[in-house]
Order: C-alpha cells, then structure tokens, then sequence
C-alpha cells in the first residue's frame, strides 16, 4: 500500500514542480529579455509584475478548445499530450540527491535518450494534424532539427560515459562526490578524493570533457527550439510553428513541455558532467566544508543550484544571439559539433587506457 501510494504522489510531486518552475521561469524570462533590452518587463499585475504569468495561466485555462475544421481531430488533439508526456517521463530516471531518484534503473542514461526522442512524433502529430501549411513546415523544421542535434548530444554524452564506466546516472553523480568508491583524479594525475569539491566533477576529472559539455550544452538549446537555434518558431517566416493553430490548455501543455525540456537537458548536463548533487565546496585547510554540505537537502539544493543557473544561462542566450539561417544551423551541426564529438570520444578512450589504468 506504502509502495502505491508513493507511486501516485511521485509523479504528482514531479508534475507539481514542473508546473511551479515553468510559472517563475516565464517570469524570469520576461524580467531578463526587458533588462536586456533596457526595459522593466512585466511591472502592472501583482508587485514588480510576480502575478503576471498566474494571469496568463488563468486565461489558457478559461478558453474554449478549438480545431480548425480541415483538422485531423485526433492527431491534433493527442500532440500536446505526447509532447508533454515523452518529456515529463524522462524526469522518472534524474537522480536529485543521494538515495532520491523516482526510478532507479541502471540505464538510466539510455532511457531518457530514448524517451524524449518521442517528442519528434509529437511535433509531427501536431504539424500534420492541424492541417496548415505553416505547422507542417515548422514540424518538419523542429523533426530536422531535434534529429540532427540528437547525434552530437549522443556523442558528447558517450565521452562521458566511456569514462564514468556506467549508464546508471546516480554512480556517475556518485563518483564525483567525496562517496566516490574509486580514486579520483585532478587532470587525471593529482588525487583529490579527500578535497572533493569541484575538483572531482567529470570536467576536471578530464578536460577534454569540458568540451564535451559545451557540444552538449550547444546542441541542448536546439533540441528545446530555443534561440539561436528556434527556426521551428520562426514568428516572421512561420507565424507559430508547428503549434501555430493551437490555444488554451492545448498551448499551454506544449509551452510547459518546452520549459520542461529546457530544465531536463540542465540537470541532465549538471549530473553527467557538473558533479550532480555534489556541492562545489572543496576541503581546505582542514576545514570540511564538503562534508557539511552533503546530505538529501543539501543534494537537492546543489542539483537545483546548477541546473537553474544553466537554465539562466539558456534565457540570457535567447535574448542576447540572433536566429540562425537554416544552413547554418545544419553546417554547425555536420561539420562542427559532430566532428568535435567524435574527437572527445576518442580522446576518452585514450584518457581510459593511458590515464585512469
């Protein structure tokens, strides 16, 4: 009975964040895009503008559903939900602190790279479904995309793994932190078990995974559709993308998906490459900062930490880059970032034979 109703309030609890961060990440958004832009953003509903995304979420909440009449009903209907639903799952395998994973699963890894690869038949559901020229060319826009960025994503994360020696996301958190069951190394020559700290996260471990993070943190922004990389939501060219004829609840359930998305491929670089739920406080000088920061709610506030600043960063990119051309999205993709991920996972397996023997 104990197990069902954790199962229940698991996804519940998950849903409930999702929902909470997506509110304030509106918020922040807007704050950031007008700070940027030298204005005040959102300033009349509630002090300093705080009730405003609560306003806008009322408002989806209260329209009507509407289908346009030459519509595939139930592909347009079902889009939203499989666009949401393949990325809310991959949230089941995230490790937030240690002994705290919703599903513990030693292919973690694995299964959200399977999982949010779903989202593609999502968009397409929703551009073929809505019947309009627009959609359809911003769905097959997005599938092009997501499909392309997906490799050096892959890639990028084998480097990784090829030094982590495990798909299970909780050992590689694990093994950059002071419980790390094997000797960790600075540079791969300077032991640092008994410093911890940032020293011990994948990137310094092996340098050469700091560009590896970079590919992926590059090809994350186009797997979310976000600026540089938001071609599918070209507004000049495509009016609303593939969900150009959604509104209401419909919208919002894709809108969510995005946020969700954006904060997923965060945590998902934070585990894998920035220590997870590790806090960056060394030991020095006797003092054991690292010990005292270590524990369920401090795992948790060092996960939430990371990946909300790489979520900063993510929004600050979108209002600071313009849009790339088509070309040269792809260009980037071929002949840069999958090239250097092939390089990286070379490099890791060399790191593996002549370093970490």
């Amino acid at each position: 009975m104990d197990n069902l109703i954790l199962n229940i309030l698991t996804p519940l609890i998950i849903f409930a964040f999702i929902a909470l961060f997506t509110l304030f990440a509106v918020y922040a958004e807007r704050k950031i895009a007008g700070f940027v832009q030298d204005r005040l953003g959102p300033m009349e509903t509630g002090k300093f503008g705080l009730l405003q995304t609560f306003a806008d979420i009322l408002k989806l909440l209260q329209k009507e559903f509407i289908s346009p009449r030459a519509a595939d009903r139930l592909l347009f209907a079902l889009a939203p939900i499989v666009i949401f639903v393949a990325v809310f799952i991959g949230y089941s395998v995230m490790p937030w602190s240690p002994g705290l994973i919703p599903a513990q699963t030693h292919t973690g890894l694995f299964f959200i790279m399977a999982v949010v690869s779903i989202d593609a038949i999502g968009i397409l559901m929703a551009g073929w479904g809505s019947n309009n020229k627009y959609s359809l060319l911003g769905a097959i826009r997005a599938i092009s995309q997501m499909i392309s960025y997906e490799i050096p994503i892959g890639l990028s994360l084998i480097a990784a793994v090829m030094i982590s020696q495990t798909l299970d996301l909780s050992l590689i958190a694990t093994n950059q932190g002071i419980e790390a069951q094997t000797d960790i190394f600075f540079l791969g020559i300077w032991q640092v078990n008994e410093i911890g700290g940032f020293l011990a996260w994948n990137i310094f471990q092996a340098p050469h995974l700091l560009i590896a993070y970079v590919i992926f943190f590059i090809a994350s922004l186009a797997e979310c559709n976000r600026a540089p990389f938001d071609i599918p939501e070209a507004e000049s060219e495509l009016i609303g993308g593939f969900h150009t004829e959604y509104g209401g609840i419909r919208f919002a359930f894709i809108f969510l998906a995005e946020y969700a998305m954006m904060f997923l491929v965060a945590m998902l670089g934070t585990v894998i490459f920035l220590g997870g739920w590790n806090t960056p406080l060394p030991n020095i000088g006797g003092l054991p900062l690292a010990h005292w920061t270590s524990g369920i709610i401090w795992g948790i506030f060092w996960t939430l930490s990371k990946s909300l600043f790489i979520v900063a960063v993510q929004i600050w990119i979108r209002w600071t880059l313009p849009r790339f051309r088509a070309d040269q999205l792809m260009a980037l993709c071929w002949k840069v970032l999958i090239p250097l991920a092939f390089v990286t996972m070379a490099i890791s397996g060399l790191w593996r034979i002549l370093v970490m023997i």
